[in-house]
């Protein structure tokens, strides 16, 4: 067997990356607060960029309180958007999975360092032709409704995860997955039809109750916390399972994530004490309640783009996204929009990711109005066109940053009409359906590039660009599957390349998050990735 791992299995990918940009992101530990993606999020601003161009960016204390930890208590989180499944195999809203992430675990799960460890599992190998995988379980993990887990219960989970039985797989990260056998009560194998080298960041994802097909009403995990109720549009609340695996967690007795999807509406609850725990908030806020709040800081691994329909008129031609790229000043985005506190990028990865993150992309198209202008002219739009830019309208971040791609994109004669639509308007119409034009998002990071860059696969159901291009599916194709490390990360390198040469989209920057904490609470986590966990907070005296 080529690896063996017992009680943790670290990937130290981010650590490296998130201590850089700790110290170097944008010269400080400022933020602006995240907002909204169908499987990401991108930070959120304030009010609007002309109350933000010349603010000056407040001071962000980090210190939680160092009081003595008190057991038990109620905490009440905003989210800024609705769910869209409680069922996690087929919520694809990254607001969703920050929340569900309380309620399930898989066989191994991410901690704040952006490491996997062993959840469900207790250890596993890994072949040496990669194509099979054996976990023994962890011994005393129970459902939520006090049924022990068996290997049963992972093979059914990730067995329609893959699709196994309906030639479906309901996420793409399981579809080489060839079978997947419980060998006896507590030892699970998995076979892989090609060697993938982003598998094991799959195996994060949700273990159910063997046959269990009420997940999207009752939903039943193994997490620190278990569902109570749901009311669409105003919360989702979860309270202690008293018998969770991890000695003395959860501290808190019950969470409440309330939907408010305005952000002036979120503020007036944190203020008025209704709201314990606001993320994402934006920086300009944090001064105004910097004295009565904790406030924290932490570099994201997030990209917020403006996303064109390559497959609809004029964007089809890549004269035009190159065009429309020369013509945006990234910097006065950044400055205007997030204060500053954001890391501009040229392509869809993060330098959180560093060992795999092609530098030098972020320049690939500096400002150029006179060369923008040219390359619209050639492509045989001299004076410019008119199209559409949809916004969902509950990011604030997303609709400033709108208006000051909508003024930029003016000056080479793009007339820009801004169509804020609802988030679940956004998922259907435009993230499912492809319906648009243009449209601001934010697409979430996750622990591996191939996770990230597969959703540009010309075939991929959730290449929502509509982008295609043989050499870019190729390339990737080949890097997951490459055995050999360095071969592996110039070939990521090579497929970031592509999509700047492309100007499949045009990347914006990964913004930094900020969170606004009572100051009673203590032991808040901030992660690389797109999650909210509770487990680890209390109430101090």
């Amino acid at each position: 067997m080529r690896k063996n791992r017992r009680l943790r299995h670290g990937m130290s990918i981010l650590t490296m990356a998130l201590l850089i940009l700790f110290t170097a992101a944008c010269g400080n530990n400022n933020t602006a607060a995240p907002s909204g993606s169908p499987e990401g999020g991108t930070n959120g601003g304030g009010d609007g960029v002309a109350n933000t161009t010349s603010a000056p960016a407040p001071e962000i204390k980090t210190e939680q309180s160092a009081g003595a930890k008190v057991l038990g208590g109620d905490v009440v989180v905003i989210i800024l958007q609705d769910l869209d499944f409680l069922d996690p195999h087929l919520a694809v809203a990254a607001g969703t999975n920050e929340v569900l992430f309380n309620v399930f675990e898989g066989l191994l799960k991410p901690d704040e360092e952006g490491e996997l460890n062993p959840a469900i599992a207790e250890s596993y190998e890994v072949s040496d032709d990669g194509l099979s995988y054996t976990f023994k379980l962890r011994s005393g993990v129970k459902f939520h409704n006090g049924d022990p887990v068996t290997a049963e219960d992972v093979a059914y989970s990730y067995s329609r995860l893959a699709g196994l039985d309906t030639g479906k797989p309901l996420q793409s990260a399981f579809e080489d997955v060839q079978s997947v056998e419980a060998k006896d009560a507590s030892t699970i194998e998995i076979h892989l039809k090609q060697n993938s080298s982003s598998f094991l960041t799959a195996l994060t994802s949700a273990v159910i109750p063997k046959g269990y097909e009420d997940s999207n009403k009752n939903p039943i995990g193994t997490g620190p916390f278990k569902f109570k109720e749901y009311l669409p549009g105003q919360r989702l609340v979860v309270e202690k399972f008293p018998d969770y695996y991890v000695k003395n967690m959860p501290s808190l007795d019950k969470v409440e994530f309330r939907i408010i999807t305005d952000a002036e509406a979120g503020l007036l609850a944190l203020k008025s004490g209704e709201v314990d725990v606001f993320p994402r908030i934006g920086t300009e806020r944090l001064e105004e309640i910097a004295n009565d709040y904790t406030t924290l800081s932490a570099p994201q691994n997030l990209v917020q783009l403006v996303a064109f329909n390559n497959a609809k008129k004029p964007f089809s031609d890549v004269k035009v996204r190159q065009a429309l790229n020369y013509a945006i000043n990234k910097d006065e985005i950044i400055q205007g929009v997030a204060l500053g506190y954001g890391t501009k990028i040229g392509s869809n990865l993060s330098p959180v990711l560093a060992k795999y993150y092609q530098e030098g992309l972020e320049d690939r198209y500096a400002t150029d109005l006179e060369k923008a202008k040219s390359l619209l002219a050639e492509a045989g739009y001299p004076n410019g066109f008119e199209t559409t830019l949809s916004v969902p309208s509950n990011y604030q971040f997303h609709v400033d940053t709108a208006q000051v791609v909508a003024a930029q994109l003016e000056q080479i004669g793009v007339k820009v009409k801004i169509e804020p639509v609802e988030w679940a308007v956004w998922l259907e119409r435009i993230y499912k359906g492809r319906d648009y034009e243009l449209t601001i998002i934010g697409l979430d990071g996750k622990l591996d590039p191939y996770q990230i860059l597969n959703k540009y696969i010309s075939d991929a159901s959730n290449n929502f660009f509509n982008y295609n291009n043989p050499e870019f599916d190729t390339i990737l194709s080949s890097a997951v599957t490459e055995v050999d490390d360095a071969k592996r990360v110039e070939l990521y390198k090579k497929a970031q390349q592509i999509l700047a040469e492309d100007a499949a989209a045009i990347y914006i920057m990964d913004p930094n998050s900020n969170v606004a904490l009572n100051k009673k609470l203590a032991g808040y986590k901030q992660y690389p990735l797109y999650v909210q966990d509770l487990s680890s907070v209390y109430f101090t005296e």
